[in-house]
């Protein structure tokens, strides 16, 4: 395991997480130190992702936006970055792990730029929808980073480091939302642009930090085409339409709360900036203990109760909308965000147990351990980009049902009804594909789940 090679000083050439022997001496020590590093460029970048969410805040009469511009406008940065998912998945093995959160980290600095530009009265929606849009650069992080880190650790502790991973990255919702409310509550509504002095610096950070202590796989390739490979699987649609109910849920709600707590319940800016954060905070800190209980209890049954638990708290959300009941209305929310935050730590952790278990399976058949597993590892990195990229997509798809629905009724009831159908069908495909009978019908394959691949 030296990086010592002809391809640069910080390119590992041989690396099998599941050697323990390797994994032991000195591997352990450097999958941890690149998740480290890989969690802040993420977490800067979920930040400069979700900017918009705060900085409508800021947006008062004198902008002259309606409530529906601000939706719209919160949309664009969650498309956008929902679309570049895919070819960011493709960047960690064009230009390595390390190269690439260099890159990407390096890339956030123009948003944040141009918003601090822009952000005053009298600037035209187009104008902000367009700045927005680059924004969207910050949500393809979360896929190369996942991609990235998920060759690093062996299948057992997979999870967890892919929970804490995305949990860290997520962070940065709830923490440039507590900025907002900082700057809001002290300096006012006319002073976004601390916000930009404070995250410019943290940029050049994440790249500073990306340089000095990440590496790079030499073995992470695009080998086979995995992106069209794992196309042909059925689970890559499966997983790709659970995660938008999980991590589209996050996202989407994350980018809305505030302007539907302003819509539904007359919030001035400070009063919803000083809540907005607490449902973003407590997903993202619980979304490692999704991955661990999928780890102990298996993903599909920690995923399932993810969504019953998500379909209560739509409940919650719509009685307490009838009823103007601002205090039921924050603990259903809140409850959506704790939910979706466990469901996307266990919907990350079937990715890799599912194609562990075909490679078991092959294994058992005859194929060599050195080909099946390398393979599993490949599909699974491409699913985690695809399913991100569609999952993604659930953020634009709920705050334009918002925006339909507070311009139609004046009232977010409509949208959560939609919502509450749809984690129900959620939780039906979860029971009917997972947990009805063993994803894959082979005896070996069989064993292979029942060994403990975790589905």
């Amino acid at each position: 395991m030296s990086d010592a090679t002809h391809t640069g000083k910080r390119w590992i050439q041989h690396w099998d997480p599941e050697d323990t022997e390797l994994w032991e001496n000195g591997g352990k020590k450097i999958a941890t130190r690149n998740l480290w590093f890989s969690i802040f460029a993420e977490h800067i970048g979920f930040s400069i992702w979700t900017l918009w969410s705060v900085l409508v805040l800021f947006m008062g009469p004198e902008y002259g936006l309606s409530p529906a511009d601000k939706f719209l406008l919160v949309s664009t940065p969650s498309l956008v970055g929902a679309i570049l998912r895919i070819p960011y998945t493709l960047a960690v093995a064009k230009f390595g792990g390390r190269n690439w959160t260099i890159i990407s980290a390096g890339m956030l600095l123009a948003p944040t730029i141009l918003a601090a530009i822009v952000m005053e009265p009298g600037t035209p929606l187009w104008v902000f929808m367009l700045i927005a849009a680059i924004g969207g650069v910050g949500g393809g992080n979360f896929a190369s980073s996942m991609t990235n880190i998920n060759s690093f650790f062996p299948e057992r502790l997979k999870g967890a480091a892919l929970g804490l991973n995305a949990g860290g990255g997520n962070l940065g919702v709830a923490a440039i939302q507590i900025v907002g409310l900082i700057v809001i509550s002290t300096a006012g509504a006319s002073a976004p642009q601390i916000i930009f002095y404070i995250y410019l610096p943290l940029i050049v950070v994440a790249m500073t930090g990306a340089a000095l202590f990440m590496d790079n796989i030499a073995d992470v390739k695009k080998e086979g085409n995995a992106m069209r490979e794992v196309l042909t699987d059925k689970h890559s649609y499966v997983m790709s339409f659970l995660y938008i109910g999980t991590f589209g849920s996050f996202i989407g709600y994350s980018f809305a709360f505030g302007l539907v707590l302003q819509n539904q319940f007359d919030r001035s800016p400070l009063q919803a900036a000083q809540v907005t954060f607490i449902g973003a905070l407590l997903g993202s800190v619980i979304r490692p203990v999704g991955g661990w209980l999928a780890d102990k209890l298996g993903g599909a049954k920690v995923t399932l109760w993810t969504f019953l638990g998500m379909a209560v708290g739509t409940v919650l959300c719509i009685v307490a909308s009838n009823a103007d009941s601002l205090p039921l209305f924050m603990t259903g929310f809140i409850g959506l965000f704790v939910f979706s935050g466990i469901g996307n730590g266990s919907t990350y952790k079937m990715i890799p147990a599912i194609f562990r278990t075909k490679a078991l399976a092959a294994v058992a058949e005859g194929e060599s351990k050195e080909t099946a597993m390398p393979r599993a590892r490949r599909l699974s990195g491409a699913l985690i980009g695809i399913a991100g990229a569609v999952g993604a997509l659930g953020g634009l798809f709920i705050n334009l049902a918002f925006r339909s629905a507070f311009t139609s009724t004046g009232s977010g009831v409509p949208a959560f009804v939609a919502f509450l159908v749809f984690y129900g069908l959620c939780f039906a495909t979860t029971w009917a594909v997972y947990l009805r009978g063993p994803i894959v019908r082979t005896a070996e394959e069989k064993k292979a789940a029942l060994a403990g691949a975790g589905i």
